[in-house]
């Protein structure tokens, strides 16, 4: 089946794209990257910090069964203009991938359509590579299917024709 998220990486670039189009309204898919609660859900991380506005920062956690931290995200907001873009870096705790520059453009298509567009930018074309070695595309492909899916249900009285 194929993926509904799109992954593009240049050869020899440091940077790579990220596309998906979702059936949702862009204020509600906005709304999926900046409200705690909804972040929380398809990320099926906790969300210790998220301060959506130019300087503000985020932390990401995710614990075992035993309360051992097994994932740890964070980043400063350098740029937030709603329902259009959010600037901003990410930097795993304990990963070898270093700070990464991510902008998220979101696009409205029609009144019950969006797009998202994410261009992250890596400090080299090794840790770009190191990362899309993994189960990178999968995992975005299925966390941002579970967004449509939490969103769709949450707010289905407020999409256009449902």
């Amino acid at each position: 089946m194929e993926q509904k998220t799109k992954i593009h990486a240049e050869d020899g670039k440091q940077e790579l794209m990220i596309i998906r189009e979702f059936d949702l309204p862009l204020e509600l898919l906005f709304k999926a990257y900046t409200e705690a609660e909804i972040v929380e859900q398809w990320m099926g991380t906790k969300v210790l910090k998220l301060e959506n506005k130019a300087h503000g920062s985020y932390q990401f956690e995710t614990s075992d069964a035993r309360g051992n931290v097994v994932f740890r995200a964070n980043g400063a907001i350098h740029g937030f203009s709603p329902n259009q873009k959010i600037t901003r870096t990410f930097e795993m705790e304990n990963a070898s991938f270093g700070v990464q520059l991510e902008v998220l453009k979101f696009e409205k298509l029609t009144n019950e359509t969006s797009k998202l567009t994410i261009h992250t930018i890596f400090e080299s074309v090794a840790l770009r590579d190191q990362m899309l070695a993994l189960p990178f595309a999968q995992g975005i492909n299925m966390a941002h299917n579970r967004l449509q899916n939490i969103v769709m249900d949450r707010f289905a009285t407020k999409i256009p024709g449902r």
